[in-house]
């Protein structure tokens, strides 16, 4: 795993914020209504389904935790060193423990309730042993808020790590602060290291890439190493210590031998010797850097011999750079680069794999039947075949030949067209437009387009020769003069009947009126169907004079202020009645001068229930308002209910009265 996949880790929340999660989410998924009627084994699952429930939350929650931090026995030896250096190994392993063992509680909690909860006898104690229960578990992780907040802080620290991977080709740059570390790096990748010219500007380490050999490297800069003993290394240094001993890398030692950096160069040369050690097995290059102040050549004798030394004595190459004239600097990264591929393909060839494909190879050499020397046979063609030289002038010109006259890689480009194979070699270089006249080169890409064409040309002469096209032309104006008026007929009734239609789309299909028929229109229609209506116009004339007689009567009561009793007129009769020519559509419900109705129906109450026993109507509303006003209370209690969301306090006071003060207004 490298330093990329440990950034993957989720924010982990405060000992509030995961008890605020774990029991809101109890609430939002799991039923919350509950009666004391129900069957005491519904309310005992109800109960036990929310303990079992926080329990599953909260086992989540703590195993994705468990799960997203590294466990440092399993990562790379320089990432469990690395994070050793930065937050403590211990600290680290104990934190992880103690959400471990809060888990194990919590589940040993839900178990031991569950156990209490199946042998509960009523809502109440179901209830409580749920509030017991919850309440254990919350207590539990409240205990863990501070390895909650040391891990959050870790999860921080590591996501702004740089993405170092441990297995890939790597340069380390190391040496004394203030020697021109960075400022290579910078020069070398697309890294944007700060350059100051003062000590331990760089305090953590800082990754660049570059591309060498169609490969992608990984360039690390360190901060400075002081010479002197691993105990007093403060975390900065110990940074570099822990990526020279375990990343496998070539590295770049850097000395200033201008002294610029503020150490002289003995000391420079005695660093270099005291961490000689984690170099071994790694290609290691000795930089001498701002060789435009001072070179190798212009060091005092005894500071030369040093240096030479170390050149001398170890396995290390020389290479002179200056990071300000950038003379040198392009030779010092091909020089490492081609260094560490050295190295690389050397540790393999050592290694179990080349042995294990080694020991797949089989050469058959056959036993000799004879004393008679066959050689291998070589044909005189291969052997008077001459090795390539780009210098021979006479030699078979190649393309990569071609390349290097017109610009090299990057800016030469092939031409495809000497490849073509065509009738004549003269038609490979001819330029072939897409467009011509406006039209696609394509719609002419026609084997018979002549022979097609031929034959056209044929038909419309035969056709003008039989005088197809001679025919009158005043015909053809008059045939679409009348074809033209058709049209036009047929589109002004097809919208004529279209409006017609849209009209009538809402509209009865009989008029209101239809029904109201005087007795003279239906005489009439009856004798033109021959039948005799002498019959119907008696009795509607007998029954015209008896609306007439009530009429009159109960006009004379209303001027005596007395109600008008219909119970002698019997329901049919009133309904069977019929317009009369000149009468007048008698009122069902007749009205007094006072606009009052006076005709009642026979089965309608004779007294308002609803004022009895009370001296008239407002004291009758007075006595609704204070029969509701003594309902309230019990209607508030009644919505409550026994359920296991019961708002008690709708608006508590504390909340809502007065003015906020300064503080916290975010309560659950």
């Amino acid at each position: 795993m490298s330093t990329s996949g440990l950034k993957a880790i989720s924010p982990v929340p405060t000992a509030a914020d995961f008890l605020d999660i774990v029991l809101s989410k109890t609430q939002r998924k799991t039923p919350t209504v509950i009666h004391k009627n129900f069957k005491i084994s519904r309310i005992r699952s109800f109960y036990m389904r929310k303990v079992k429930f926080t329990q599953d939350s909260f086992d989540e929650k703590l195993g994705a935790i468990l799960s997203e931090f590294p466990m440092l026995d399993d990562l790379h030896p320089f990432l469990a060193s690395l994070m050793n250096v930065l937050y403590d190994k211990n600290h680290y392993k104990l934190a992880l423990g103690q959400l471990r063992t809060a888990r194990h509680l919590i589940d040993h909690i839900a178990k031991d309730y569950v156990r209490l909860l199946k042998f509960g006898d009523s809502l109440y104690r179901c209830k409580q042993l749920k509030t017991a229960a919850l309440g254990r578990m919350a207590t539990v992780m409240r205990r863990q808020k501070d390895p909650l907040a040391y891990l959050e802080q870790v999860r921080q620290h590591i996501s702004r790590l740089p993405a170092i991977d441990p297995n890939t080709r790597t340069l380390l740059i190391c040496g004394y602060p203030n020697v021109g570390k960075s400022s290579f790096m910078n020069k070398v990748t697309r890294a944007d290291v700060d350059v100051q010219p003062y000590a331990f500007t760089t305090k953590s380490l800082f990754v660049g890439h570059l591309d060498y050999k169609y490969l992608r490297w990984q360039v690390i800069d360190t901060p400075g190493i002081l010479d002197h003993p691993l105990e007093e290394m403060n975390t900065i240094e110990m940074q570099s210590i822990t990526a020279l001993a375990h990343l496998k890398s070539c590295i770049l030692y850097f000395m200033d031998l201008s002294e610029q950096c503020g150490y002289t160069v003995e000391a420079q040369c005695k660093l270099f010797h005291s961490i000689k050690p984690l170099f071994g097995g790694k290609p290691t290059i000795l930089v001498i850097n701002k060789i435009d102040v001072t070179r190798l050549e212009d060091l005092a004798p005894e500071n030369k011999a040093l240096v030479q030394e170390i050149i001398d004595k170890e396995d290390v190459q020389c290479v002179q750079t200056s990071c300000y004239s950038e003379e040198g600097v392009m030779q010092l990264k091909n020089t490492a680069c081609d260094a560490l591929l050295a190295h690389r393909v050397e540790t393999k060839l050592k290694g179990n794999k080349v042995d294990s494909i080694v020991n797949r190879i089989h050469v058959s050499i056959p036993t000799p039947r004879d004393d008679i020397e066959r050689p291998p046979f070589i044909p005189d063609a291969v052997k008077e075949k001459r090795k390539y030289d780009k210098n021979d002038t006479g030699g078979k010109k190649l393309l990569r030949d071609v390349e290097a006259e017109q610009g090299g890689p990057g800016v030469y480009s092939i031409n495809l067209k000497s490849n073509y194979l065509l009738a004549n070699p003269e038609w490979k270089m001819d330029i072939m437009p897409e467009i011509m006249d406006g039209k696609n080169i394509a719609d002419f890409v026609d084997p018979d387009i002549a022979e097609k064409l031929e034959a056209l040309e044929r038909e419309e002469e035969q056709l003008e020769a039989e005088g197809y096209y001679d025919i009158d032309e005043d015909m053809f104006d008059s045939e679409d003069e009348q074809e033209a008026a058709a049209m036009q007929k047929s589109l002004e009734h097809k919208i004529q009947s279209q409006s017609i239609k849209k009209a009538q789309k809402n509209q009865a299909r009989l008029p209101r009126t239809a029904g109201l028929r005087t007795l003279s229109e239906l005489t009439t229609s009856l004798k033109k169907a021959g039948y005799d209506p002498s019959s119907i116009q008696q009795r509607a004339e007998m029954l015209a004079k008896v609306q007439r007689a009530k009429r009159k009567r109960a006009e004379a009561e209303t001027d005596a202020g007395m109600e008008v009793d219909n119970e002698n007129v019997s329901e049919s009769d009133e309904g069977d009645w019929m317009d009369v020519d000149g009468e007048e559509t008698p009122n069902k419900r007749a009205k007094g001068n006072s606009g009052a109705v006076i005709a009642k129906h026979p089965r309608a109450p004779q007294s308002n229930r609803q004022v009895a026993g009370l001296r008239d109507e407002q004291q009758a509303s007075k006595a609704v308002k204070l029969r509701n006003l003594g309902q309230r209370r019990r209607n508030m209690l009644a919505k409550a209910g026994e359920s296991d969301r019961a708002i008690r306090v709708k608006m508590p006071k504390h909340l809502f009265a007065g003015k906020r003060k300064a503080g916290k207004t975010d309560r659950r």
